[in-house]
């Protein structure tokens, strides 16, 4: 039909994939992990390892990621353990033991499908960026056919998994402390991708690390698509009609009330299995935790047809402030919990 998508170009996907990133923020002078890119077998992840050690003698993890990998689950974790940055044969002792010291995130993949899908797609490896304090930023940005780039928000996320590298859920907007400065970059980084055609929505996650001076923050990836921090934020704005100012790091509706959310779609308890959809509602209404439209606050389910089967579901919970919108959090898992041992 000739009729343009608002969407990104599959020519273009490579932005989107580790590798891609990686050369991106290269070119744009933006901070990111030490690591190499567009490897393709075992001999290249042993080399890389081995390369990070050297430049780095203090390192103790680093991370193989799959070029196409979503949710934390195309990567695993490597763990130096006794390794010398001065031994000659690092090379051939990493690769001796990779299968040993590799620590593959998805726990339905073996080590020899996690090589085969890596020689097939490629892939990066980086350093794992230390810390006590670390946070995982995202920023969500937009390019229309027309008119410059918009930011329209910025998500603490949730990492979750034995190695903290699995989406779990996410706050918004991002902590005031560092919100306007993943702002910028994320701003620096959709007006690039405009330059090269890219349409539609996409989100940069970073890992950002308090240091004395403030925070230091490390572009990670892409992801050139609708993401896990996606439709809360749209069920956010449908509801208040509000919009996020990146410049301020705030979110403001028509009668100059903020808002803030909590949000997650991994809620699973075996107890919940069997309870309906109608079930949650009623639970959720006699305890005054639905969302209320006239306070424009309170919990928004999702995926409740996952409830009874699984005893999954997933929960936008909005409040004036990120305190009030963890509270309906905390008392939703407990008036649910509570209700389903009385079953």
């Amino acid at each position: 039909l000739d009729i343009p998508l608002f969407g990104c170009d599959p020519d273009l996907w490579y932005l989107g994939t580790k590798s891609g990133c990686r050369e991106l923020f290269k070119k744009l002078g933006i901070r990111l992990p030490a690591g190499f890119e567009n490897l393709s077998s075992e001999k290249h992840i042993a080399e890389a390892l081995a390369n990070l050690k050297r430049e780095n003698k203090t390192l103790k993890k680093a991370v193989v990621k799959l070029n196409d990998g979503f949710s934390g689950e195309g990567n695993a974790i490597f763990s130096y353990k006794d390794l010398k940055g001065s031994d000659k044969n690092l090379i051939a002792t990493i690769l001796k033991n990779l299968k040993k010291d590799l620590k593959l995130v998805a726990h339905n993949l073996t080590y020899e499908q996690f090589i085969g899908k890596f020689k097939s797609m490629k892939g990066i490896v980086e350093e794992f960026i230390p810390g006590e304090n670390n946070r995982s930023p995202s920023v969500q940005c937009r390019v229309n056919p027309v008119g410059p780039p918009n930011i329209f928000s910025t998500h603490d996320q949730l990492l979750g998994g034995e190695s903290g590298q699995v989406y779990i859920g996410a706050t918004f907007p991002a902590d005031e402390a560092y919100s306007v400065e993943i702002g910028e970059i994320g701003k620096k980084i959709a007006d690039e991708l405009q330059q090269r055609g890219v349409l539609g929505r996409f989100a940069i996650d970073f890992m950002s690390v308090k240091k004395p001076k403030g925070w230091e923050h490390y572009a990670i990836e892409i992801n050139l698509r609708k993401g896990g921090t996606t439709h809360p934020y749209i069920m956010l704005q449908f509801l208040t009609n509000g919009s996020y100012n990146w410049k301020k790091g705030t979110y403001t509706m028509p009668n100059g009330q903020k808002r803030s959310y909590f949000a997650t779609d991994n809620v699973v308890n075996e107890k919940y299995k069997g309870l309906t959809p109608p079930d949650l509602i009623d639970i959720a209404i006699y305890n005054k935790l639905l969302y209320d439209g006239a306070k424009q606050a309170g919990v928004m389910f999702h995926m409740i047809g996952a409830l009874s089967e699984f005893g999954k579901v997933g929960m936008v919970c909005i409040g004036e402030t990120l305190k009030d919108a963890r509270n309906y959090y905390d008392k939703t898992l407990e008036v649910l919990d509570r209700e389903c041992s009385k079953r």
